[in-house]
C-alpha cells in the first residue's frame, strides 16, 4: 500500500527528543525482558520507516474478520477453504495438551511490518471513525479503497465493546500498551511470545509436545495482538475464564518452537460460526477451546512466586 511519510516523518523529527519507546518500557517494567516479537519490531522500525507500508493478510480482503476471545475469527468460511487458512491450525482441544501428542501445525512467518510510533507522534494522528477522511488524507489512501476498509474496519472493532467478561483496549504505541498492561496487572509481570526457532522457512508439519508444558497464567492475563494498521497498533484484552501455557513443540524436520498458548474455558457468548468451532466441531459452551498465539502476539501474566 502507498503510503505519505512526509507527515509522519516531520512529527518524528519533532518528537526526535521524546523518550524512546524501549526505554519507556525498561523505566515501567524493569524486571521484564521484551519478547522477541517486540524487540524486532522496534528495531525494524528504528531501521528505516518504509517498514509504514503494511503487508495485510491477504484473508482481510476475502472475509470480514475480527479478534474475538484471542482469535482470528472467519464466518461462513467455506470447508474447503478451512485448510488454507494459518489460523486454523493453532486451534486445538485442552485435553491434548499433554507431552507426546502430534499436531499438525502452521507457524506463519511474521508479515506485519508495520513500525512503532512513539507516543508523541501519535497523539497527533487522529484514530476514530468520526475522523476517517482526516487519516485517509495523512496517509494518502483514497476513500473506497480496499486499504480505506481495512482501515475502517479496524477502528470500528477497536471502538465497539469487547466481549462479555472482557476489557478491551487499542493501545497506538507501546508506551499506551504497557500504561494499560501496568493498570490491568500492574509492574510485576512476564510478557511472552510465540518463538519459532529455525534456520529456514517454516511449513505445516507434524509437531510433537515435548515435556516441560507449564502453566503459566489462570484468569487474571492479558493478551496483545499487533494489527495491520499503517502504523503498529496492539489490540489488547483482559480475559477471564482463561488458562495460559508455554508449550515446548518439536517439528519433524528438527526445528523447534517455544509456543504459548491460551485456553478458553468458557465460549458459551462466541458466535457459533467462530472458527474454532468450525476447526473443532465442537459447539459454544461445550469444552475449553484453545489456539496457540501467532507470534507477533503477546502474553501477559503476573509474575509466579517460588513457593
Amino acid at each position: 500500500m502507498k503510503l505519505s511519510l512526509l507527515p509522519i516523518l516531520a512529527l518524528l523529527t519533532v518528537a526526535h527528543a521524546a523518550m524512546p519507546p524501549e526505554l519507556y518500557w525498561k523505566s515501567m517494567l524493569p524486571n521484564t525482558p521484551m519478547p522477541k516479537s517486540i524487540s524486532d519490531v522496534l528495531h525494524s522500525s528504528a531501521g528505516g520507516h518504509t517498514t509504514m507500508h503494511a503487508k495485510y493478510d491477504h484473508y482481510m480482503s476475502a472475509a470480514f474478520q475480527q479478534y474475538a476471545g484471542g482469535v482470528f475469527i472467519i464466518y461462513d468460511e467455506p470447508e474447503t477453504q478451512l485448510q488454507h487458512n494459518p489460523y486454523a491450525s493453532l486451534i486445538f482441544l485442552e485435553k491434548d495438551l499433554k507431552p507426546a501428542h502430534k499436531m499438525n501445525l502452521f507457524f506463519t512467518n511474521t508479515s506485519n511490518q508495520a513500525c512503532v510510533l512513539p507516543r508523541e507522534v501519535v497523539k497527533s494522528i487522529p484514530f476514530s471513525s468520526s475522523k476517517m477522511d482526516e487519516i485517509l488524507g495523512k496517509f494518502s489512501v483514497k476513500a473506497g479503497s480496499t486499504e480505506a476498509e481495512m482501515m475502517k474496519n479496524i477502528i470500528k472493532e477497536c471502538e465497539e465493546s469487547g466481549l462479555k467478561g472482557e476489557e478491551k483496549y487499542c493501545a497506538t504505541s507501546l508506551e499506551s500498551m504497557v500504561d494499560f498492561i501496568t493498570s490491568k496487572l500492574g509492574r510485576h509481570v512476564e510478557a511472552l511470545s510465540t518463538e519459532v526457532m529455525k534456520k529456514k522457512e517454516t511449513k505445516k508439519q507434524e509437531y510433537r509436545i515435548m515435556h516441560g508444558v507449564k502453566r503459566v497464567g489462570e484468569a487474571n492475563l492479558v493478551v496483545s495482538h499487533k494489527l495491520s494498521y499503517v502504523y503498529a497498533v496492539f489490540y489488547c484484552h483482559k480475559m477471564e475464564s482463561t488458562r495460559a501455557y508455554t508449550v515446548p513443540l518439536q517439528g519433524e524436520d528438527g526445528s523447534r518452537v517455544k509456543a504459548v498458548a491460551v485456553c478458553h474455558t468458557d465460549t458459551s457468548e462466541w458466535n457459533p460460526k467462530h472458527l474454532a468451532f468450525q476447526v473443532l466441531k465442537v459447539k459454544p459452551g461445550s469444552v475449553p477451546v484453545c489456539h496457540f498465539l501467532a507470534q507477533e502476539t503477546v502474553l501477559w501474566v503476573p509474575k509466579q512466586t517460588p513457593n
